[in-house]
């Protein structure tokens, strides 16, 4: 072994988590403080329950449920990205303005509302034509 080698075998990475409790703890801060900081986060888990509780009232097949679940969660999950990208370039120009970190801000607040889009999509073709059957 080299003098390279050993001197890498002894160094302690302050990044990485050895522990899964531990991972999992900074996984739930991170939970928090996106629900506690971001109003959208909060809208967007209100406005999701819309169509779980319209599964429940018509009845959904367990096929629609995994889309309907799926469709609000990514759209979650969008959120949890968009947060992300607007927090490095937050970080990265200091809170001064610049034209590309608009840019780059806004392109990932347009693909929440793009996801959230698709989401309204997918519950109307599942939940109209249910609709449609009870009003007629």
């Amino acid at each position: 072994m080299d003098s390279k080698e050993k001197n890498n075998s002894k160094q302690v990475n302050i990044w990485k988590n050895t522990q899964f409790l531990k991972s999992f703890h900074h996984a739930w801060d991170g939970v928090k403080t996106i629900w506690c900081e971001e109003r959208n986060l909060r809208h967007h888990v209100a406005f999701g329950s819309i169509p779980l509780l319209a599964g429940v009232l018509l009845g959904i097949s367990r096929v629609e449920w995994i889309v309907i679940v799926l469709c609000v969660f990514l759209v979650i999950i969008m959120e949890f990205l968009n947060t992300i990208i607007e927090t490095v370039v937050d970080m990265v120009t200091n809170y001064e303005y610049h034209p590309l970190a608009k840019k780059a801000k806004d392109i990932a607040a347009g693909a929440v509302l793009v996801t959230a889009f698709f989401t309204v999509v997918i519950a109307a073709i599942i939940f109209l034509p249910k609709l449609i059957e009870l009003a007629f």
